[in-house]
């Protein structure tokens, strides 16, 4: 034990000397929410109304039922009808195409440590911008925003795919198409004004910002207010074992794995497990990729469709490891049902690039050309090209310990959140369970 905790003192997990027995992490920076400001983010949260259809809600992608994910590879937005692997496209409104990336689990987004959003990072915090964050809609972004998290939560309503629809099924949809987003009598205009015209949500938001008209920043705020409380997941084993709690014996090896010889601190730092940077590990590539509508490709680049540098091509925001345990499948693709098998791509992943099976993603039933990627000798091998890491030997038993260290990560309550779906919204549209 004395040695382990020397490592992790070594890996500036620990600022204490090495005779202690627990490694110290910065202080938590969660911030404080009033109970208003969440109880009514949550009814936002589950209720379709910010939809352009009125038929898709936050939660049907980030759903408790599937620990704030949705259970499947790549999920069916705008279109479909019902939850996670039992989703299905309607035959009235079929989608265009599968979403481009796994619906990122939403754990402790509300610490001071999580800036970076999206699986490419193509928003962050930014002091130099007038509104304090980087984001696709560059000077246009709204002000207003309290925080990235905010933010994060309103981007999928001007998605056709995810949440606005397409062509002109609604009048979101249509000023989405038009190119009317953040501008005034844009999508998120049109959205504030559907939501202030529901005299329970004016009357609850006259609670929290008195009663000047509502704008669709704080719509994006009070939602943000509820993630952030609702899913804080830091009461883990790992938690306890911080605070002088125990660990059971494959665990402790795990733990020195994970710290040590199998490497994964490397990126995976930190009381949260990232390092909030980007790195390249040959993820096969599955699902329609993420191009515009003219691009004939199902590529996805990652960084690269950020940043414009071609070194940041295949490389993808490093996930917290936080109640991993429960939200695969695993990859900014979903590629890995099973945590087993993204552990063990990560001990070689060009290997596992090469020998990945189809049988290894979660999709829902719907009619897609997802392995035009995989099939093309000269994509695997540019993907392979900008791997960052290097082969890992690890026994059996040893990747059993460090996958019973990945699980001793995991807050069953804060999985599970803490006000839990609302029986109605006030809109009065269905809610997804």
């Amino acid at each position: 034990m004395f040695r382990l905790i020397c490592w992790i003192a070594a890996l500036s997990l620990a600022s204490a000397v090495c005779a202690q027995t627990v490694p110290a992490f910065p202080p938590e920076e969660f911030s404080e929410h009033t109970e208003r400001r969440v109880s009514l983010g949550q009814l936002l949260f589950y209720d379709p109304i910010l939809s352009g259809n009125r038929n898709i809600a936050c939660a049907t992608c980030h759903h408790p039922k599937f620990a704030t994910s949705d259970g499947v590879s790549l999920a069916l937005g705008e279109g479909g009808k019902g939850l996670g692997p039992d989703r299905i496209g309607t035959p009235d409104n079929m989608p265009e195409e599968r979403i481009a990336r796994n619906a990122p689990a939403l754990f402790n987004l509300g610490a001071a440590q999580f800036t970076t959003m999206f699986h490419d990072g193509r928003l962050e915090a930014d002091p130099t911008r007038a509104s304090g964050i980087r984001t696709p809609l560059a000077d246009t972004m709204a002000i207003g925003f309290d925080s990235v998290l905010s933010a994060q939560a309103m981007f999928p309503v001007l998605s056709g795919d995810e949440m606005a629809g397409h062509y002109s099924e609604s009048d979101v949809s249509q000023a989405v198409r038009q190119g009317f987003l953040s501008s005034e009598g844009g999508a998120w205009d049109i959205i504030a004004a559907r939501v202030s015209g529901i005299p329970e949500y004016r009357t609850k938001f006259d609670d929290v910002i008195g009663t000047r008209d509502i704008e669709f920043t704080d719509i994006a705020n009070v939602i943000a207010s509820f993630i952030a409380i609702e899913w804080r997941a830091d009461n883990s084993p790992f938690d306890q074992f911080l605070l002088g709690g125990a660990l059971s014996d494959d665990v402790l090896a795990g733990l020195e794995l994970f710290y040590g010889k199998a490497g994964c601190a490397d990126c995976h730092t930190g009381r949260f497990q990232t390092d909030h940077d980007f790195h390249a590990i040959a993820m096969p590539q599955i699902g329609p990729g993420k191009s515009a509508r003219f691009e004939p490709h199902h590529r996805d680049t990652g960084r690269m469709r950020v940043t414009g540098d071609p070194a940041d091509a295949y490389r993808f925001r490093t996930p917290s490891l936080r109640n991993i345990a429960l939200t695969g499948p695993y990859g900014h693709d979903g590629a890995y049902r099973d945590l087993e098998a993204v552990v063990r791509h990560h001990l070689d992943p060009i290997a596992s690039l090469n020998a990945y099976a189809p049988g290894q993603a979660v999709f829902p039933d719907f009619e897609a050309n997802d392995w035009s990627i995989m099939n093309a000798p000269d994509e695997i091998a540019a993907i392979a090209a900008a791997n960052d890491l290097l082969p890992v030997g690890l026994t059996d038993p040893e990747v059993q310990n460090l996958l019973a260290f990945l699980r001793a990560l995991t807050d069953s309550a804060g999985g599970k959140g803490q006000l839990g779906v609302p029986e109605s919204v006030p809109s009065g549209l269905t809610v997804d369970r």
